[in-house]
């Protein structure tokens, strides 16, 4: 394989640079846990029952455990394409290409989920409790506008907001806490088992509630400390946000019934509305800031992914245009106008609502997915490259390769089961959408938009400049 060492100047000024509590920041509210609780809960209690605790704490363990695996990926390689340039670098041309799929498929799905209900807590935050669908797609509109705001002003902008929503969350998570506490009480009808495909559904839908954390390795570039910080700030956010569903869901589950929980498509409602019946509406306030930072962080990730891809020429140059914040306009602009599309699509169209929900199901399938492919880039990482290079002969990491091993297999195994399990707790249909879905992958794989070139950009965390290193051709 040849090398070009041909430098590319950025664009415009220089970004300003994310210190490890602004990526901190960033990983903890990116997982947004008010709002996961807020939409997940309640799905993830009809099939998980009293069990959601051990469910969660069963998904939770792989992906704590590979923020582990992400900060030594951003040791090595770290790059604002995070897990599509690992595997670009480890595993290779046509796997990195196949992975930057599922990884569009895994964050582009997770943004229509957050739309409507930001939209539905604002109104309802004001009083409109069954609002008609036109005033839902404006109102959702309006969300979609201020986070394509706010992301092109960059990401010191977009990480300094979001610190002041994650302590109104937090404040709110410490009242839901001491009021849980108060009114701790036994109940037994709480404790009913569920089936084991329930329970292992929910630890699929369960992905999508603990992942977000990993949104500092897509601000690498950006970072104070490339080689340091990035990571890091994933590892404090994986086991801060499990510390709050191991703390929330018991205190829940001791105050209010299953079955009054399950009714209620917001669980956090339900909950502080039996908690507080004449005060539960201004539970929505920190649970509405939860969603909205959810809403511009997972574009934030899908953004950088988009803008790397394109970078290495496997998605339209017009995606690396940048605007004078540093951000990549048009890959911030579009999944967010395409997501509201679909949304919009999904209030107005009775036939397609169906089929739009049963697609958006399955980004926890590829949640997961693209978590299984790190897992697999950092195993073959530790098992043939890295000892070959300068920091093998200091250290081998043989703990994180053990990790790796686990973490590839525990994710494999999920997915495994849910393929298996999938149409009886979702629907019937959901394992040959799936299988489409992945289909369209291959095709992807192989459709070129930059002809023969193979090549891929190689961050310098000393001089901050970019390369390029060639790729064998086709």
């Amino acid at each position: 394989m040849g090398k070009a060492r041909i430098s590319v100047q950025p664009l415009g000024k220089k970004p300003v640079l994310l210190s490890l509590s602004d990526l901190s920041g960033l990983s903890v509210a990116s997982v947004a846990p008010l709002f996961s609780v807020a939409a997940a809960g309640s799905i993830m209690l009809s099939l998980a029952g009293a069990d959601i605790i051990w469910a969660v704490l069963a998904i939770a363990t792989p992906f704590i455990l590979s923020s582990w695996l992400f900060r030594m990926l951003n040791q090595h390689y770290p790059n604002t394409g995070a897990s599509y340039h690992w595997s670009r670098r480890i595993l290779g041309f046509g796997i990195s290409r196949y992975q930057s799929w599922i990884l569009m498929m895994a964050y582009f799905w997770s943004i229509p989920p957050i739309i409507i209900p930001a939209a539905e807590e604002s109104l309802a935050l004001v009083g409109v409790t069954a609002p008609p669908s036109w005033l839902v797609i404006i109102v959702s509109g309006a969300w979609i506008g201020l986070s394509a705001g706010l992301l092109l002003r960059g990401s010191k902008t977009v990480a300094q907001l979001t610190k002041i929503f994650m302590v109104l969350e937090f404040i709110a998570i410490i009242i839901f806490a001491i009021a849980g506490v108060l009114h701790w009480r036994a109940l037994p009808g709480n404790h009913v088992t569920p089936s084991w495909h329930g329970f292992v559904i929910a630890m699929v839908v369960g992905a999508t509630i603990v992942d977000g954390w990993e949104i500092d390795s897509y601000a690498a570039e950006e970072a104070d400390y490339p080689q340091k910080t990035p990571g890091m700030g994933g590892v404090v956010g994986a086991f801060m946000v499990l510390a709050f569903y191991l703390t929330i869901f018991p205190l829940m589950l001791h105050s209010v019934s299953l079955a009054q929980l399950v009714k209620n498509p917001d669980v956090l409602i339900a909950w502080a509305q039996a908690l507080s019946p004449h005060q539960f509406r201004w539970a929505i306030v920190p649970i509405v800031a939860s969603t909205a930072g959810s809403l511009w962080l997972t574009t934030f990730i899908l953004s950088k992914a988009l803008y790397a891809m394109a970078r290495d020429r496997i998605l339209p140059r017009f995606f690396v245009t940048k605007n004078s914040a540093q951000s990549p306009t048009w890959t911030i602009v579009v999944p967010l106008v395409l997501g509201w599309t679909i949304v919009s699509l999904q209030l107005l169209v009775a036939s397609l609502a169906s089929v739009f929900n049963l697609v958006l199901s399955t980004a926890g399938f590829f949640l997961i997915l693209e978590f299984l492919f790190d897992s697999l880039s950092a195993a073959v990482f530790l098992t043939r490259i890295h000892h070959h290079g300068l920091h093998g002969i200091t250290h081998q990491h043989r703990g994180l390769q053990i990790i790796s091993y686990v973490t590839t297999t525990w994710f494999a195994v999920v997915i495994s089961i849910f393929l298996i399990y999938g149409p009886a707790a979702i629907g019937r249909s959901i394992d040959a959408l799936v299988a489409i879905m992945l289909a369209g992958g291959i095709i992807f794989t192989f459709w070129r938009f930059e002809g023969r070139w193979r090549g891929y950009h190689v961050f310098n965390p000393e001089t901050r400049e970019l390369t390029i290193e060639d790729g064998e051709d086709l």
